[in-house]
């Protein structure tokens, strides 16, 4: 029997283009993800390094008013945030309507602010909840100041005296979230401020 040598010599030759052809695909695909997964982690590595940084500072001017000092420090590189929005935080207590009778429906709790200061309603376009003021636009190395007011006691809480109401709040935080956009990219940060001492007066 005649081995047809041409034939087994084209059909060889075209397996190992095959074979020649899919490591090829293979390893640009893999080099591809490879390229992807860098790249990615290099546009985590630069949005870390941009990180806002902020120096925030609050002072009470009397009569339960205060000015909220909002400085973009840095870094550098960053040059400017187009949109700081500041929003208070609540405690971390759960906040369920327990008594409706009392006139407070789920909404005007979970409008409430549950610490010591909100942002004062009706000022820096603040809504009348006191849940922030409306946002703004910093350069690196300028600041802000916000007006903030101590919270009161609920309407549906029973005529607590304000003194008792901050008197829950004494030692603990003021909570602030800070969402920070420059073009596509954005921030969400955390941050604790230090409550002052309540007194009667103030």
């Amino acid at each position: 029997m005649d081995i047809p040598w041409g034939d087994i010599a084209t059909f060889s030759t075209a397996a190992l283009s095959a074979a020649a052809a899919a490591g090829a695909w293979r390893a640009a695909h893999r080099s591809a993800d490879t390229a992807d997964t860098v790249a990615r982690i290099e546009k985590d590595r630069w949005h870390a390094d941009l990180t806002p940084q902020f120096d925030l500072d609050l002072v009470e001017t009397g009569n339960g008013q205060a000015l909220l000092n909002v400085h973009l420090g840095g870094p550098d590189a960053l040059r400017r945030l187009d949109e700081v929005r500041i929003t208070v935080g609540n405690d971390d207590k759960d906040h369920t309507v327990l008594h409706p009778e009392r006139n407070a429906t789920q909404a005007d709790i979970d409008a409430f602010v549950w610490g010591p200061f909100q942002f004062s309603p009706h000022v820096n376009g603040t809504d009348e909840d006191g849940r922030g003021p409306e946002p703004f636009s910093l350069d690196v190395g300028t600041g802000t100041l916000r007006a903030m007011q101590r919270t009161r006691p609920g309407r549906w809480m029973g005529g607590k005296p304000q003194a008792m109401w901050q008197g829950e709040y004494v030692g603990k935080p003021i909570r602030l979230i800070l969402t920070c956009r420059r073009g596509d990219e954005e921030w969400i940060l955390a941050r604790h401020l230090e409550n002052p001492l309540f007194t009667d007066g103030t």
